[in-house]
């Protein structure tokens, strides 16, 4: 499934993820590439595509395996 990253709050290691009409919640340890890099692009940018498998967790929608997508 693909997405957009909408939240990586400062001093945090996790961020939300938009995709269709949900948001899924990722860890840093869900992430395959490097944390600061993937923080780096959020903050330059409006909008961070990224590709991941949907997990329903018993506090809602998690984000596994996620990756950017133009890695």
């Amino acid at each position: 499934m693909t997405g957009y990253v909408t939240s990586m709050p400062s001093g945090k290691f996790f961020g939300f993820i938009k995709a269709g009409d949900r948001e899924y919640f990722f860890h840093r340890a869900d992430y395959s590439g490097y944390w600061d890099d993937l923080r780096l692009l959020f903050d330059s940018r409006t909008k961070v595509e990224v590709e991941f498998e949907p997990v329903d967790s018993a506090k809602g929608p998690r984000a596994a395996n996620v990756r950017r997508v133009d890695e």
